[in-house]
């Protein structure tokens, strides 16, 4: 039996959970839940997640919620298939991984999402404009944020060490979703930052996950 996803291809937290199952070569099935119908909010949903919120991951009888859960599931479960996304046989190399996957939980994912919410989100689906005082605010905190990450990266081709990681990888699709805003140069303006992006994002898995990402190189919907 495929693993079932349940959120919506665009959705950065769905896409990191397919981009992990790409990278792992499993089998998995996408059932899409129409948010703006409310779907999420419904009891038939709220069995799966009493919060409310995509992605949840079905496995058999097992039913996950919150996405890094379900990505770490999904490296142990698949320990010995596709990419090694942990440094599994190396407890340093684990640590390290588990370090850079908080830094991006606390200090990126939160100031990143603002932004893009503002920017993207707003205008192209809330059809309502981006508050520009918000942007500000969190586009300075993305930016401390990514001068660590600069830093880091001008000593390491990837932010755990010499390899690829879920660290590495719980990044992309909020990247690739704030390279389509008038905040871009937060990435591009850091050469270190930009290498490491051009190579994490030409990943065939990404490539695959991106497809279902498309949604958002349309223009604007017109007021």
């Amino acid at each position: 039996m495929a693993i079932k996803i349940y959120g919506v291809p665009f959705s950065t937290c769905t896409a990191r959970v397919v981009t992990v199952l790409n990278e792992k070569g499993v089998d998995y099935e996408l059932v899409f839940v129409n948010l703006p119908n409310g779907e999420h909010k419904q009891p038939p949903f709220l069995e799966l997640n009493p919060f409310g919120q995509i992605p949840v991951l079905e496995d058999g009888d097992l039913r996950l919620f919150e996405t890094r859960a379900i990505t770490k599931y999904l490296v142990y479960k698949y320990k010995d298939q596709g990419t090694d996304l942990v440094g599994i046989d190396d407890p340093k190399k684990v640590a390290l991984v588990n370090v850079w996957a908080e830094v991006e939980a606390q200090h990126f994912n939160g100031a990143v999402a603002e932004v893009v919410e503002e920017l993207l989100i707003k205008p192209r689906v809330l059809r309502l404009p981006p508050d520009e005082a918000v942007v500000e605010k969190h586009a300075a905190k993305l930016e401390s944020v990514l001068d660590v990450y600069e830093e880091r990266l001008s000593k390491s081709k990837y932010l755990a060490g010499d390899f690829f990681s879920l660290a590495d990888l719980h990044h992309i699709p909020y990247l690739h979703t704030l390279l389509r805003t008038p905040k871009a140069a937060l990435v591009t303006g850091r050469p270190h930052v930009l290498k490491w992006w051009e190579d994490i994002s030409s990943r065939p898995a990404w490539v695959k996950t991106a497809e279902g990402m498309k949604f958002w190189d349309a223009p604007p919907p017109s007021a």
